[in-house]
């Protein structure tokens, strides 16, 4: 990715065909579907990427099992064709990770989420309708090309199950349904997408705030955004503008004349998630579905080593910039995952927790967020602006896919779309990771899984400095080489964007990180890439605890005493 500096000289005062607003995974959706279909685009994000809902995610590519209950069965259908299409396309980044749902005691299995499961299976058949078997023959054809394909959910017992999940050891299982879906990285999937973008040609700015839509005759035709480190007032031209902005949708539009339905109502619902050590609840390598009470379900399992219990869905209000996991949702997780596992978690085992705000569709319907459909859609006001939002990070494909065709449309263009044969990143091969000294298997397998081929840069780093070779929290595999990659390609620009974004360590080791002194390390690794003095240094390691705490990424903190 290029250099802010150098983005910025390249956006400001230029003219585009496409403009995006938003670098969540939809906005670097759109920027790399029309770049590949040969638009020129430039993408502003406010923040940093993924900064909002697609770095809060439930790290999940999926179908959406629970869906089925509302019978929207055309989203999950349209899921889970995205959910194979990303095993293919990007197959270090999106990993199959077996799904339990267990019969505990006494308890028999629900045969009416049997009959789910076989829907499921169903449903994710390709879209041209083979079956496995015919599927597994192509596979064995084409030995060169990875194929992934779920086997069919089957019945497990009380052996398989414990095998798979320890953590359930406590509950005398009998027996389980297995299923396979889909997890990720959710900032590492956009950084990729946003890393091809650029491949085809786009370019992209974080730390550039939106502030006008620039109109000429009646049209959209650019926009006027705030650049964060000057607080310079820069425009930049374009054919068209895409606002992708996810759960501010509704706060950007043009000086006009609009109708009702010419903009969603965005109906905000939030989702808590907490982590805790593997060691204190083992789910293995196998993700469990966890009954919570009044027919709900929640879900845990494993990811960088801990465990992820998640989430909750209720009606929110509240800031949605930096929204804080709540009191009450983490009480109700803990107290679901506690009687499911037969283990007494509280506050104080949480290594880390974190919430996002889902962009629901308000319909009028008065029914709560919960029983709202994911459906995205695409709206155009009378300016011409585009404006998508709603869905699911599973069917950013689908999404983006929909905004390009629309611009195709008007422009009486012929571009069909390419995005479901464009790779995401490359595979690292054994024979590409060389460690430097210090450096275990460890990190190379979490290198290998979140920069691909691209490892290969950290590990350059980490050997012709041995500093750089060090982790940045002891004990956990992330290297400082990394804080450098992230410096250097990434556009990031404070020890928050490399904590909670380019690294995940900000929700996996927050106790670790409490103080300014646990993050020197790394306001040291950034400012030497980005030229800062001592003193700014200082300034942005100390500003770190409050970053945390606004956040709400340590909820044991906040009952520790103030010294």
């Amino acid at each position: 990715m290029l250099s802010r500096a150098r983005a910025a000289e390249e956006i400001a005062g230029s003219h585009f065909e496409v403009v995006v607003v938003g670098g969540g995974i939809t906005g670097a959706g759109v920027a790399l579907d029309a770049a590949s279909r040969g638009y020129s685009v430039a993408l502003l994000e406010r923040g940093d990427y993924a900064a909002g809902t697609s770095s809060r995610s439930s790290k999940m590519v999926h179908g959406g099992l629970r869906y089925l209950q509302n019978f929207d069965l055309g989203l999950v259908r349209e899921a889970l064709l995205e959910r194979q299409l990303m095993v293919q396309l990007a197959p270090h980044l999106v990993y199959p990770t077996p799904f339990l749902v267990a019969a505990l005691g006494e308890a028999r299995r629900d045969r009416k989420l049997g009959l789910g499961l076989n829907m499921y299976d169903v449903m994710a058949t390709t879209r041209a309708g083979r079956g496995r078997r015919e599927r597994r023959a192509r596979e064995r054809e084409e030995a060169d090309d990875y194929y992934w394909s779920p086997d069919r959910h089957r019945t497990i017992d009380r052996d398989e199950v414990l095998a798979l999940v320890p953590a359930l050891a406590a509950r005398d299982p009998n027996d389980a349904y297995l299923f396979y879906d889909c997890q990720t990285d959710d900032v590492r999937l956009v950084l990729t997408v946003l890393g091809e973008a650029e491949r085809f040609g786009a370019v992209m700015l974080n730390g550039a705030e939106v502030t006008e839509i620039l109109v000429q005759d009646g049209l959209a035709a650019g926009v006027a955004f705030t650049e964060a480190e000057s607080g310079e007032r820069l425009e930049v031209r374009a054919d068209h503008v895409v606002n992708a902005t996810g759960v501010f949708a509704d706060r950007l539009a043009p000086e006009e004349i609009i109708e009702e339905e010419d903009v969603p109502r965005i109906a905000p619902s939030r989702g808590t998630h907490l982590l805790v050590d593997a060691a204190d609840l083992d789910m293995g390598e196998a993700a469990c579905i966890v009954p919570a009470g009044e027919g709900r379900m929640i879900f845990s399992l494993p990811w960088y080593g801990r465990t992820l219990v998640g989430t909750t869905d209720n009606d929110f209000d509240g800031d949605t910039v930096h929204p804080r996991p709540g009191a009450e949702e983490i009480e109700y997780l803990l107290d679901a995952v506690n009687a499911f596992f037969g283990c007494s978690l509280s506050d104080s085992d949480l290594v880390g927790a974190y919430a996002g705000v889902r962009p629901l569709i308000s319909t009028g319907d008065p029914r709560k967020s919960v029983d709202i459909s994911r459906k995205a859609e695409l709206y155009e006001t009378s300016s011409g602006m585009l404006t998508i939002t709603g869905g699911k990070l599973t069917t950013w494909r689908r999404m983006a896919k929909q905004t390009v065709d629309r611009l195709v449309e008007r422009g009486g263009r012929e571009a069909p779309c390419h995005t479901h044969e464009i790779p995401l990143g490359m595979e690292a091969r054994p024979a590409d990771l060389e460690a430097p000294e210090g450096v275990g298997e460890e990190s190379l397998r979490q290198l290998a899984f979140r920069y691909g081929h691209q490892a290969r840069k950290v590990l350059e780093l980490a050997r012709a400095d041995r500093k750089l070779a060090r982790p940045i929290v002891p004990g956990r595999p992330d290297l400082l080489a990394e804080v450098t990659i992230a410096a250097r390609h990434e556009q990031a620009r404070s020890v928050g964007d490399v904590l909670l974004r380019r690294t995940r360590l900000g929700i996996l080791a927050a106790p670790q990180l409490r103080d300014a002194k646990a993050v020197r390390a790394v306001a040291d690794a950034l400012g030497a890439e980005l030229g800062w003095s001592r003193r700014r240094r200082h300034r942005e390691a100390d500003a770190w605890p409050e970053i945390a705490a606004l956040e709400g990424t340590d909820p044991a903190a906040s009952a520790l005493p103030v010294e």
